[in-house]
């Protein structure tokens, strides 16, 4: 939506003190960019994503998650003030990697090796965040992209990411235990 400049687009974002009132944009604010290098990387990002899916071929499940992923994400920005408003995918893409790293990780993709291509995913996106600071530097001016970068947005969608592909492996496990293994 970043054609359309911020007047266009500004319904779409996700507002720390009005989203109650303009709940789609728990969704819509994730493809609203605010700069062309801001869409250019997200774009390159949502790519990876989208090639690791395509190889790991994840289950209805981890997508179930990842959607949960998108509101959670941005409703987790309220635990920072100075976070008045939020766009652009990172927060997501940081969910959908660690979510697909904890699969990996636990060995429930279908990869050879899958277990330390998912630590090493696990532990190069985690390092990103950590190094970020998003937690005391939730907002960061980027004169490259020309917008705030939101890092808290990095460390929510991470965390979701993690927490919610630990519950995926959870619900993979009940669901292939045998009748009787489950007491039943």
């Amino acid at each position: 939506m970043w054609w359309g400049g911020q007047n266009a687009s500004s319904g779409f974002v996700w507002h720390a003190n009005d989203w109650t009132r303009q709940p789609w944009t728990l969704w819509t604010s994730a493809w609203v960019h605010l700069s062309t290098p801001h869409l250019i990387g997200n774009l390159l990002a949502l790519g990876g994503v989208a090639a690791a899916g395509w190889v790991l071929r994840p289950d209805a499940r981890c997508t179930m998650a990842w959607l949960l992923a998108w509101p959670l994400t941005q409703v987790s920005l309220l635990l920072w003030p100075p976070v008045h408003h939020a766009a652009g995918l990172s927060g997501l893409l940081h969910a959908g990697t660690l979510l697909l790293a904890v699969q990996l990780a636990l060995g429930t993709a279908p990869v050879h090796g899958a277990r330390l291509w998912g630590v090493l995913l696990m532990a190069g996106a985690l390092t990103k965040v950590v190094l970020e600071r998003g937690w005391s530097q939730p907002l960061v001016w980027q004169a490259d992209t020309g917008i705030q970068v939101v890092q808290a947005a990095h460390l929510t969608g991470a965390f979701w990411g993690v927490l919610l592909g630990l519950g995926v492996a959870v619900w993979q496990r009940a669901g292939t235990k045998k009748p009787a293994e489950a007491g039943l």
